[in-house]
């Protein structure tokens, strides 16, 4: 039975793939991919020729009705971001919603996730988390950092590094600048970085110290 297939890519070590995500992508009858050029690297360290196409927030509106019916149609696609798990933080929602409305198989492979590693690496409890992602740039910003304050689960956000010292600034004013959280920057990559500590030693230092790379915070919730 044709499916659409949502497979992980790494979120940058390229060793953190499975063998079962490699085959998929050799097998399916297309690849949708966020940014081809991004993708065409992957597959071509695995020697892997397939056809692949674009699909990202800018054109998945005008193209999911098309893949809906290539896959009802007996058509195997995989479904690919630059790095980590579709859906998750990136494009993949619109789509798996119209395939599950038309009765159309989907499958999600296990894979890379940003936050699983920081989350894990930050050591505050992990009983009970909640993933947020990108907090509103503008719009609600400052209502929902109000409404995270008194909860008493770890939180998990992604953050630009340009924005990182502004957010951090923003959790001491409504957290507390003794909260206990982590900064994780650049996960699997050479330069890789966990700094733990409270609100106001993480925001001291990276306010010296700008940083690079995709970044994920980790904060404990209220005691």
């Amino acid at each position: 039975m044709s499916k659409l297939i949502l497979v992980p890519t790494p979120i940058g070590n390229l060793e953190d793939i499975t063998l079962r995500a490699i085959r998929m992508l050799k097998e399916v009858d297309l690849i949708l991919a966020e940014d081809t050029r991004k993708t065409s690297i992957l597959l071509k360290h695995y020697e892997i020729k397939n056809k692949m196409i674009p699909h990202h927030q800018f054109n998945e509106h005008k193209t999911v009705e098309g893949l809906v019916e290539r896959i009802a149609g007996g058509e195997n696609i995989a479904m690919v971001t630059d790095a980590g798990t579709p859906g998750i933080s990136d494009p993949g929602f619109l789509l798996v919603r119209e395939c599950i409305k038309n009765g159309v198989e989907v499958e999600c492979l296990p894979g890379a996730s940003a936050f699983i590693p920081a989350l894990v690496n930050s050591g505050l409890p992990v009983d009970r988390f909640v993933f947020e992602g990108f907090l509103p740039h503008k719009k609600g910003r400052m209502t929902k950092i109000k409404e995270l304050a008194n909860q008493n689960y770890t939180m998990v956000f992604y953050e630009s590094p340009f924005r990182l010292v502004k957010t951090l600034n923003q959790f001491i004013e409504y957290f507390g600048a003794e909260r206990q959280a982590s900064v994780s920057r650049e996960l699997t990559k050479i330069y890789e970085e966990t700094r733990r500590g409270t609100l106001t030693e993480l925001f001291e230092h990276y306010d010296k110290h700008p940083p690079k790379g995709e970044i994920v915070i980790i904060v404990s919730g209220k005691k």
